[in-house]
C-alpha cells in the first residue's frame, strides 16, 4: 500500500530524490536500482524523501558500493542541479498531462509521445513500427540518390 509519509506540504519541489539519483549516475549507477529504491522508500515505506539524508540512505542501501559522503557532495553540486533542471524543462516542454510519459524516437526523426499509457501493447507496436520504418528508410537510402537540401 502506498504511504503518504514522504509528502511534506511545505515543500514546493522535491529536488533531493532527483539530485541523489542523478549523482549516483556519475558514480556508475546508471541502472534504475537507486531511483527505484528512493521511490520505494518514499511511496511504500513513507520515508521523508524530501530530506537529503533519507534519500542518500535509501540510495546506499540499494547500491552499497556508493559512499554516503561522496554521494552527498556530488548531489549538492551545481552541475547536478543544472542537469536536473534541464531535463525537467525538457519534460515540461512535452506538455504531457499524465504519468508515466514515454518519448520514442528513431534515427529517421520519427517521434512519438505516450502519456498515461501503462499497458505494453501500444508501446511494443509503436516500437516495432518505428524500427521497421527506420529499416525501410536505410534500405531506400542505399539504392537512391540523397535528397537535395
Amino acid at each position: 500500500m502506498i504511504q503518504s509519509g514522504w509528502y511534506d506540504p511545505e515543500i514546493e519541489e522535491y529536488l533531493a530524490p532527483n539530485l541523489v539519483a542523478e549523482a549516483a549516475i556519475d558514480f556508475g549507477r546508471n541502472d534504475d536500482r537507486v531511483r527505484l529504491a528512493i521511490a520505494e522508500a518514499g511511496l511504500l515505506h513513507g520515508r521523508p524523501t524530501s530530506r537529503l539524508a533519507e534519500v542518500i540512505a535509501a540510495a546506499v542501501a540499494a547500491a552499497p558500493e556508493l559512499e554516503s559522503k561522496s554521494l552527498s557532495d556530488r548531489a549538492c553540486n551545481t552541475e547536478i542541479e543544472r542537469r536536473i533542471r534541464a531535463t525537467t524543462a525538457e519534460f515540461h516542454a512535452l506538455s504531457a498531462p499524465q504519468r508515466p510519459t514515454y518519448v520514442l524516437e528513431n534515427e529517421i526523426g520519427d517521434r512519438v509521445v505516450f502519456s498515461g499509457i501503462v499497458r505494453p501493447e501500444p508501446l511494443i507496436a509503436t516500437m516495432e513500427a518505428m524500427l521497421a520504418d527506420a529499416k525501410a528508410q536505410r534500405n531506400y537510402d542505399k539504392s537512391h540518390e540523397p535528397m537535395p537540401r
